[in-house]
């Protein structure tokens, strides 16, 4: 190979690194005057995360109220519906503009809805559930901590 190949193949490498990372890692994330991460979106992407973020109070009300009335089928019921099987609904270009921290927030939070509605079904012991339901809950406040969304401009 001759060395403008190599220099090319090079700067090819670097370009596509770049775009992996802020895609990947970076986003579409500033830093706030209010200190957290503002995350620049359209006001349909906005409204879609806003949407998520709302099932997931929706759904920590009613696991809340299964715990309070021994209902551990509603529990389950209501974890499940925001569990990993919800993250299908979120396309891939809002996947790209969503800084690493957050998806990984994001992630670990379904997850955990998941985990609570097969634990609340295999064991049905309500400690158990409130004390996933805490460490889950732990997931919304960093979230909302360290970001906000913005609409891009």
């Amino acid at each position: 190979m001759n060395k403008k190949c190599v220099t090319t193949i090079l700067l090819l490498l670097i370009v596509i690194m770049a775009g992996a990372y802020k895609f990947l890692i970076q986003g579409s994330g500033i830093k706030s005057t209010d200190g957290r991460m503002a995350i620049q979106l359209t006001a349909g992407e906005r409204d879609l995360v806003l949407g998520e973020m709302r099932a997931f109070l929706e759904s920590v009300q009613l696991i809340t109220q299964g715990i309070a009335e021994n209902n551990m089928s509603l529990v389950a019921e209501s974890a499940r519906k925001v569990g990993r099987a919800a993250q299908g609904e979120v396309p891939g270009s809002l996947m790209g503009k969503l800084p690493i921290a957050f998806k990984k927030l994001g992630f670990d939070t379904h997850s955990k809805f998941d985990q609570l509605a097969l634990d609340a079904e295999s064991f049905g012991d309500r400690e158990q559930a409130l004390q996933q339901l805490s460490v889950l809950m732990q997931n919304c406040v960093a979230c909302h901590a360290g970001h906000r969304l913005d609409i891009a401009h």
